[in-house]
């Protein structure tokens, strides 16, 4: 509890460290201490701001910070002028600070001091000259800036090397946004949430500013917006492509780094969070003074009225606090010790993502703040699940990554969160991170062992056929432990880092120089190949082989075991000219070009997108719930799955190490395992895949008894556009030719 002393320090504008008045304003100047203002004691939970009815009927808001190891915190509250009127909270209980403010009403912009030791050698950073976010804030009013005011050290100090040890005592409420009181009085009764099982999934990803900005169906006004994305213009699409989730691009509140703000340029994809429970403000076109909220949630309506699950990726592994140097907005200011790892030397930061620090997740109230944040969503915001950027990070205890971690751990038990749909983006950047195939049943992840195996194998760079064969089928070398399905893999060519798919046909070298970082940034392993010519050209021949490509990849995509995940524009042709590291560009780099769906050139690549995936919806052997046996399941020696060379026979181990170009994927659609919701058996069309990545045609015999009768082309990559009438038919045992770069999708009869 805080002393009567520290207390009246406080209110006369004295700190235990020392700093500066807490009734401090613009330009160090000093006030007349505000008129009081009457406060309750509250209640410590739930966390945050929540406007309610008080004692005596009386509405007002009670609001509670966990700040461990503080010695006195102030509720500021801002008027419409911005002037400040500070509530010193006296309440204590277990660590949180809390008092319940009468009249306090919604629309309320606020933030808090926090007073405690300036002790950076051993990781305390209290400085109540900062004006701190609360981490809890469900909404945010303003852009954060980074003048040298915001930063909890003097920035400019001339020894450098010791800058973060000097503590910075101006004021830097005027230049940072404040929270919001938000009334929470949505039920969701009129929502009906599509609850899509995993395997029937297909991921589109997508940026919310991105996708909408030059929508020419979408009214100016909405454009870049969670409105925007709800329009019908919006939705239409996704409709006709058939996609069954969105999962966006970061949607927390996020801020911009000051590298990128000295150069012109803005965080465009988001992953630099500041406020956990709120949308992003700049993405609302109603308003940001608690109106983003009921903008956001009636996004979420209305892709579920339209059968589309809404997928978040959130970033919970670091925040735009940056390291020891990084400016003070929230939680460094909170109580740094306790939501940072920090290293032997506590003046720095434990850093497995690459952005300066990394949250604490073995601190009880650091996964409290990430478990209440991930409910949240679910319960009050109406979303569907998560991607989790960089999940190695949150699944290390003391140091190691480890699978029993406290993060894991709770999600697997808690009531809300199991029940929805979890990716793991599963590495981060320390030692050992890299835990592809290694999270636990519940959780999906991204495979990038996919991404590559698909990569390599159209640009024929692969020595062999075994690693495709195992994406292919869903990577059970991968995830066939544990009780773990097919699912668990999600699936993906491209993705918002990195090449579009356009440009992995497009380009070998990235072409990141509007990124100011001189071409340094971005991955040089992009496994691409630009068909000939680097970038765009105007040679016919080049830019129809890059079209047949950009079909194989696709098509590949679509009809792998697994969950496919497109990016927004891929199926458009979009092309980023050549940036694979489009992170600071808010611009026509970044944004998707609607021009291309009426383009003659890209208009099929949009058409053939749709009818894949309406394939895979269709056909349950495309989308299986169950790993493949091999096994043969009747007397007439058929397997669920069966390899092929070119000469029409079954692959031995041999041919599965010898150097090919082609092959040739039987899927049995008579021995898929479990039932229907009616207990029947599910059965289905059996399909034979041929893969040709060679640049020259090649013979295929078609495999005859007992595989097939015969067979009809539905799918051949080589031909611009695809039929939907009828497709030529084949006798079992026919030898035909397949071009050059071309995927089969044959139906078995």
């Amino acid at each position: 509890m805080t002393s009567a002393a520290e207390q009246r320090a406080l209110s006369e504008g004295r700190t235990a460290g020392g700093g500066v008045p807490a009734t401090a304003v613009r330009g160090g100047a000093r006030r007349a201490p505000a008129p009081a203002v009457p406060v309750w004691p509250g209640a410590p939970t739930p966390l945050g701001a929540r406007f309610r009815v008080g004692p005596d009927g009386v509405a007002g808001t009670n609001f509670a910070l966990w700040a461990g190891g503080a010695e006195a915190v102030r509720l500021c509250l801002f008027d419409e002028r911005g002037r400040e009127t500070q509530v010193p909270l006296t309440e204590l209980t277990h660590e949180i600070w809390h008092g319940f403010v009468p009249g306090v009403r919604p629309g309320q912009r606020y933030g808090y001091r926090v007073a405690g030791r300036w002790d950076p050698w051993t990781g305390a950073r209290w400085n109540p000259a900062k004006l701190l976010l609360d981490p809890y804030a469900r909404a945010v009013d303003g852009e954060f800036r980074l003048p040298p005011e915001v930063y909890g050290h003097v920035r400019d100090w001339p020894d450098q090397p010791v800058a973060d040890t000097v503590r910075d005592d101006r004021d830097s409420a005027p230049y940072v946004p404040k929270g919001v009181v938000v009334h929470d009085d949505d039920d969701w009764a009129d929502d009906r949430r599509p609850k899509t099982p995993w395997a029937d999934s297909v991921i589109y990803e997508l940026h919310v500013r991105g996708f909408t900005k030059l929508h020419p169906g979408i009214p100016e006004e909405l454009r870049g917006t969670y409105a925007g994305l709800a329009h019908p213009a919006a939705v239409e699409h996704l409709v006709k492509l058939g996609v069954t989730a969105v999962e966006l691009l970061p949607v927390h509140q996020f801020a911009h780094e000051d590298h990128l703000l000295r150069r012109g340029l803005k965080n465009y994809w988001g992953y630099n969070s500041i406020g956990y429970f709120a949308p992003h403000a700049a993405y609302a076109a109603s308003g940001t003074t608690g109106e983003q909220v009921g903008e956001f949630k009636r996004m979420v309506r209305a892709l579920h009225a339209a059968g589309i699950e809404v997928i978040l990726d959130v970033v919970y592994n670091h925040t735009a606090e940056a390291g020891e140097l990084g400016p003070t907005l929230s939680l460094k200011g909170i109580d740094n010790r306790g939501y940072y790892r920090l290293q032997h030397d506590a003046r720095r930061y434990a850093d497995y993502t690459g952005c300066g620090n990394t949250l604490h997740v073995v601190q009880p109230q650091v996964l409290r703040l990430i478990t209440d944040s991930l409910r949240y969503w679910v319960t009050e915001m109406g979303v569907d699940g998560f991607r989790f950027d960089l999940a190695a990070a949150l699944a290390r205890s003391m140091h190691d990554v480890d699978m029993l971690s406290p993060f894991l751990a709770v999600i697997s038990q808690d009531p809300v969160l199991r029940r929805v749909k979890l990716i793991a983006e599963p590495w981060d950047i320390g030692s050992g991170g890299y835990q592809v195939g290694a999270f636990p049943p519940l959780w999906t992840e991204w495979n990038d062992r996919y991404r590559d195996a698909v990569r390599d194998f159209w640009r024929h760079a692969l020595p062999d056929v075994r690693e495709m064969g195992y994406r292919l089928s869903g990577s059970s070398d991968l995830y066939a432990w544990g009780g773990r399905r097919p699912y668990a893999s999600v699936n993906f060519v491209t993705a918002h880092d990195g090449f579009t798919l356009r440009d992995l046909v497009s380009y070998e070298g990235k072409h990141n120089d509007a990124n100011g970082e001189g071409n340094r940034d971005g991955t040089d392993d992009n496994r691409s190949w630009n068909c000939g010519a680097e970038g765009e050209t105007d040679d016919t021949g080049v830019r129809a082989l890059r079209r047949r490509q950009l079909r194989n990849l696709l098509t590949t995509l679509l009809l792998s075991t697994g969950v496919p995940m497109l990016v927004a524009g891929d199926e458009l042709g979009r092309t980023q000219r050549g940036n694979n590291n489009a992170y600071c560009q808010d611009s026509e780099i970044s944004w998707l070009d609607w021009s291309l769906l009426d383009d003659p050139e890209w208009r099929p690549l949009f058409e053939l997108t749709s009818r894949l995936i309406a394939l895979r919806h269709a056909h349950p052997v495309l989308h299986r719930r169950a790993f493949f046996s091999g096994r043969p399941h009747s007397a007439d020696g058929l397997r669920d799955l069966a390899w092929f060379t070119a000469r029409g026979a079954e692959m031995t181990e041999g041919d599965w190490y010898a150097p090919a170009a082609t092959l040739g994927m039987y899927l049995s659609g008579r021995d898929i395992p479990g039932r229907d919701e009616r207990g029947a058996p599910v059965l289905d069309d059996s399909f034979l895949t041929v893969l040709h990545a060679g640049d020259t045609p090649t013979p295929f015999v078609l495999p005859a008894a007992p595989w097939a009768e015969r067979y009809e082309v539905l799918v051949d990559t080589s031909a611009e556009r695809q039929d939907t009438a009828p497709g030529t038919v084949f006798e079992a045992g026919t030898e035909i030719v397949v071009p050059g770069r071309t995927v089969l999708l044959l139906r078995v009869g």
